[in-house]
């Protein structure tokens, strides 16, 4: 029988692979507003296609944050003291991209939607880079002591790992995000898109086998080796599907892919969460940086119903916007009116006499 350390492990595994398979995608696609759209109106087009999903996307990021706290008081607390930097990097950037979506449609200016679209690309270049960074180092380990405190300045995160998986995560949003706009989309958004995914996938994943690998002869076993091969073959046929025409599938063994190389990076870790790269005798594992039994009991009885729902309520909004978008579905732009009218000044009226 699986302990509830080891289920939460996994769980928190789970919530990460739901949140890049998610949000790789729609940060993709906003990078992609100048490389695959060409015009204001095809920008429109691209973040259409995300318009839906976007901002729930993100809660996978806040419950992945919340789990581990709840389930692993002391792998949250090393991890996020010893990435502060990279964490308030990243949740700026999340905060511009976020502001940048709602407010670039308030005024039809050029210069005000190409500021707002730049804020867009930034922000999700940033994030991208960001959580690929703080992920790299979760595997491959950070400079923390016995007492699981960060040793070194505050930019001891910053290594050669943490570059790595921060560019594995940028190429992969941006082939994540084409292949999702050729499932999206309709006319040239969907060319470019198509013709994007065989021309760059080979070079953007390069980075994120150099991680995988990195993690695999680091503490692989022959299980995580297969996962790993298996997710090649996934990522192969994907490319193949799309240069088909096949994006459907080519998406689901996009997905796939990225199911196979998560659980190969996890397994492969496990049961070591955060690793120290001072000695191994200072990692933090499932069993000493876990919960009370009575806690982790608690949270996979509220879990068992409250994840469904969660996944049941997002295929939903994904099933009900389904169709393909092209620049003929987008409406004209409107000026958006103030609910409330300005009161018009009123003529001063002259004093009484006395």
């Amino acid at each position: 029988m699986i302990d509830l350390p080891t289920l939460w492990f996994v769980v928190v595994a789970v919530l990460w692979f739901g949140y890049l398979m998610l949000e790789c995608f729609d940060m993709g696609v906003g990078m992609h507003l100048f490389l695959i759209a060409r015009s204001p109106l095809q920008r429109r087009v691209l973040l259409n296609t995300i318009g839906p999903f976007w901002d729930g996307n993100e809660v996978w990021l806040i419950t992945a944050g919340a789990a581990t706290f709840a389930a692993f008081p002391s792998w949250y607390a090393s991890l996020f003291s010893g990435l502060y930097i990279p964490l308030v990097i990243v949740l700026l950037a999340l905060i511009v991209r976020a502001i940048a979506i709602e407010y670039r449609s308030k005024h039809h200016t050029e210069r005000w939607t190409r500021t707002w679209d730049v804020g867009i690309a930034a922000g999700s270049l940033i994030a991208s880079f960001g959580v690929g960074a703080m992920l790299a180092v979760t595997t491959t380990g950070l400079p923390i002591d016995a007492a699981g405190n960060r040793v070194g300045g505050a930019w001891a995160w910053l290594s050669a790992p943490a570059v790595i998986g921060g560019l594995a995560l940028v190429g992969f949003s941006l082939v994540h995000g084409a292949t999702f706009l050729t499932l999206r989309s309709r006319g040239p958004v969907r060319a470019r898109a198509r013709a994007f995914v065989l021309r760059w996938t080979p070079l953007a994943i390069v980075p994120l086998i150099v991680w995988v690998l990195w993690v695999q002869l680091q503490s692989g076993w022959w299980l995580t080796w297969a996962a790993t091969a298996a997710a090649t073959l996934l990522l192969a046929g994907s490319w193949v599907l799309q240069r088909r025409g096949r994006e459907g599938f080519a998406f689901a063994l996009m997905a796939g892919f990225l199911a196979l190389g998560v659980g190969g990076m996890f397994a492969a870790v496990y049961p070591v969460v955060l690793p120290s790269t001072l000695d191994a005798a200072f990692d933090l594992d499932v069993w000493n940086a876990a919960s009370g039994d009575y806690t982790l009991r608690v949270m996979s009885i509220v879990a068992l119903f409250g994840v469904p729902a969660v996944i049941a309520t997002q295929a939903w909004s994904y099933w009900v916007f389904r169709r393909r978008l092209s620049e003929r579905n987008i409406p004209p732009l409107h000026e958006i009116r103030p609910a409330v009218r300005r009161a018009q000044p009123t003529p001063a009226q002259p004093f009484d006499k006395l």
